[in-house]
């Protein structure tokens, strides 16, 4: 059974695969000035000027009805069974703007993710602009269970985006966490913070007014008591489902701060809700140490999987090896190189703009440029990108010898298997 969609004014006419396109954030809306930048927003396909849609074959699950007739009671309890419904995912793709899109989303999967988030959406520009929807934001039936995240700081701006993808999505998800500088120009992300009662009112209009859930995605104070006192308005707010980043909105650099997990943990204990944890995960033993230690549902990667994307399958970068020697990992038969090739396959399925592919291609094949560094200059001076250039850059590396694998243990193998 297809969706009818006609109402939906940023839908076009359908295509070949099994795809639904609606779209995620530029950062920077501004003009842009550098050509090559210019060309790495076109989108991966000889249909520049048509980027296609197509209707996915079935709806979400949902809550059954807004939340603003049912009590904290049954909200707890719905907001449980949904997130039984979707397999109680733990090893999640967190949101990475330009950088966990489609493509990206679908080859982390293979190799063990069982949720994913969008990048972060711009929901004023999402509202207001179809080449912004159409670029953006791309999904597939595959794709789930998909969280499709947005910043905003308008409760009607934010309901009239989510409106146009909760049948597409399993939770709509609120960025308050983004504590980078744009944030904070555009009033946005963690920096809403110092804005509670308007935090309220966006979770409140979305879980008084959309049929799935409503998720949120935060930073901890500084104080553990203020901590709390947020995640609990949140929760009676009407938020679904809450993860948390475990650092402060000032500890933006994740290798000079550690997550503090102690914090998550009372977050967790507090709430009745589903809790998800970020920060600190570099391999899979991690992400169980943090279920173990903190007692949340589910963990989410970000960094790390930029450049091993499976992660979640047990396999570990030459340097994450090397520090736990004595555990006995071994090639894994699987390197960087071959990730490129599987991520840029699904990017021809699935067309994403290439700037998003070029960030993914320096992020996957860091090690090795840094043992062939002219390969490197090759890709840097590329201005408008091709997937027959970029397969034969992964087979120049591959001629040049050099390759570095990625190792796991070998009873991972059981348990995680290999695909």
């Amino acid at each position: 059974m297809k969706l009818n969609l006609s109402n939906l004014r940023f839908m076009r006419t359908p295509r070949k695969s099994l795809i639904y396109q609606t779209r995620t954030m530029t950062q920077n809306p501004d003009p842009i000035t550098d050509p090559s930048q210019l060309v790495d927003d076109l989108i991966c396909s000889e249909q520049r000027d048509g980027q296609i849609q197509e209707t996915v074959e079935a709806a979400p699950t949902s809550l059954g009805s807004p939340s603003r007739v049912l009590s904290i009671d049954t909200r707890v309890e719905q907001a449980w069974t949904h997130w039984k419904k979707l397999g109680r995912p733990k090893y999640i793709v967190a949101p990475m703007v330009d950088n966990s899109e489609l493509p990206f989303r679908l080859l982390c999967q293979k190799y063990g993710a069982q949720a994913a988030y969008t990048p972060m959406l711009h929901s004023r520009i999402f509202t207001e602009t179809e080449k912004y929807r159409n670029q953006e934001f791309t999904t597939c039936k595959e794709d789930r269970p998909l969280f499709v995240q947005f910043c905003a700081n308008d409760p009607d701006t934010l309901l009239e985006a989510a409106k146009r993808v909760e049948p597409y999505c399993d939770y709509v998800d609120i960025n308050l966490g983004c504590p980078q500088r744009i944030a904070r120009r555009g009033n946005y992300g963690a920096f809403l913070m110092d804005n509670l009662p308007l935090v309220k009112s966006l979770v409140e209009k979305l879980a008084q007014n959309l049929n799935v859930p409503v998720s949120c995605k935060i930073r901890i104070f500084p104080n553990l008591q203020d901590t709390l006192k947020y995640a609990k308005m949140l929760e009676d707010a009407g938020c679904s489902l809450l993860a948390v980043h475990g650092r402060t909105r000032d500890e933006k650099d994740g290798k000079k701060f550690r997550a503090d997990w102690s914090a998550i943990k009372e977050v967790k204990n507090a709430l009745r809700i589903p809790v998800l944890a970020n920060g600190n995960v570099r391999c899979i033993e991690d992400v169980d140490d943090c279920i173990e230690e903190t007692g949340v549902e589910g963990v989410l990667s970000a960094e790390t999987l930029l450049e091993n994307p499976a992660v979640f399958a047990g396999f570990r970068t030459a340097e994450w090896a090397a520090d736990n020697e004595k555990e006995g990992f071994v090639d894994g038969g699987l390197d960087q190189g071959d990730l490129v090739v599987e991520y840029l396959k699904l990017c021809e399925k699935h067309p994403v703009p290439w700037r998003m592919i070029r960030s993914h291609v320096h992020k996957m094949l860091g090690e090795w440029f840094r043992v062939h560094p002219q390969v490197r200059e090759q890709l840097n001076a590329q201005n408008i990108l091709t997937f027959e250039f970029l397969y034969g850059l992964v087979d120049q590396l591959k001629e040049l010898g050099g390759r570095v694998p990625l190792y796991k243990k070998k009873q991972l193998d059981k348990l995680y298997g290999v695909p």
